[in-house]
């Protein structure tokens, strides 16, 4: 089974405007939208539209954790979050117009015994179980909180993904996740350096793996997305044609489709090109990619 952990999810809720931004004036929107997710959320309901289960763990609160909670199990998506007894759930406020503005809420406090109950949970996770960590830990949690995670899983053979930035991703690497998936901006701030061939992020995802990451995936916006495997391999892709919508969502939806494709055929060309289409799909669509769309795309590549 795949389990993905969404520390903060949240509602967002999607306001478009036909003009600036008025700051100090009465605004009107020309439509509006809720989307139910966070980074571990999203990833699963790509799963899911991959035809791929999984089981999303995470906190909610209030009445827009229940809300949460609902949306999740639509989709189709096994919901096993623990509710907070105080606060609410995020509402993240993004504003699009011709710029694009957010608010992002900081969200409900998590108790100690709360913490405690989701290691319980991911206790329960065995050998040849997938877990995904995806996303920034909210400030109520330990900031090592991936670390003793992942420390405490080590001796189960769970397979990790991780899907962090900075020092939250290069304090886990000792544990050996099988994926990792920096952008080609981040991976350069973690060596303090900017990178601008394909041969210095190939360089620098090595050193990544010297510390432990067992697969590297790059993504790299406009330019495609890169991979360098555990067994010394170096695959690259380009990025599809078609119109950019969205940007939120997208960087889950290459992590689910990776790990879909590698699932399917354990063949990593095919998770790379697989990922790749996810993301592209999630970006040329409104909300997150459909399994179809996915899939049509994934021909073209």
């Amino acid at each position: 089974m795949i389990y993905t952990v969404t520390f903060n999810p949240a509602i967002d809720y999607i306001v478009r405007m036909d003009k600036q931004l008025d700051i100090g004036m009465t605004n009107r929107s020309v439509s509006e939208a809720c989307f139910f997710g966070g980074k571990g959320i999203n990833v699963s309901t790509v799963l899911k539209n991959l035809g791929i289960e999984s089981t999303a763990l995470g906190f909610v609160a209030g009445f827009t954790g229940e809300a949460i909670i609902k949306s999740v199990k639509e989709k189709g998506i096994i919901a096993d979050f623990i509710m907070l007894n105080e606060g609410i759930s995020r509402i993240n406020v993004k504003i699009k117009s011709d710029d694009e503005t957010e608010i992002n809420a900081q969200g409900p406090h998590i108790s100690e015994e709360a913490y405690n109950e989701l290691l319980l949970k991911l206790d329960s996770l065995k050998e040849g179980d997938i877990l995904i960590l995806a996303g920034s830990i909210p400030n109520s949690l330990p900031s090592n909180v991936y670390e003793i995670i992942l420390e405490r899983l080590e001796k189960k053979n769970v397979t990790f993904v991780v899907d962090a930035t900075k020092d939250l991703l290069l304090n886990v690497l000792r544990y050996k996740p099988f994926l990792i998936k920096p952008n080609n901006h981040e991976l350069g701030e973690m060596f303090k350096t900017v990178l601008k061939t394909d041969d210095e992020i190939e360089e620098h995802a090595r050193k990544l793996q010297d510390m432990g990451a067992r697969n590297v995936l790059i993504s790299m916006a406009g330019d495609g997305a890169m991979l360098i495997t555990e067994d010394g391999q170096r695959f690259r892709v380009g990025v599809p044609k078609g119109k950019v919508k969205n940007s939120v969502g997208a960087g889950d939806s290459m992590v689910a489709g990776f790990v879909a494709g590698y699932m399917k055929t354990k063949d990593y060309r095919t998770a790379l090109n697989m990922g790749t289409a996810a993301g592209s799909a999630t970006a040329f669509s409104d909300d997150l990619a459909t399994g179809e769309l996915i899939n049509d795309i994934y021909e073209t590549l």
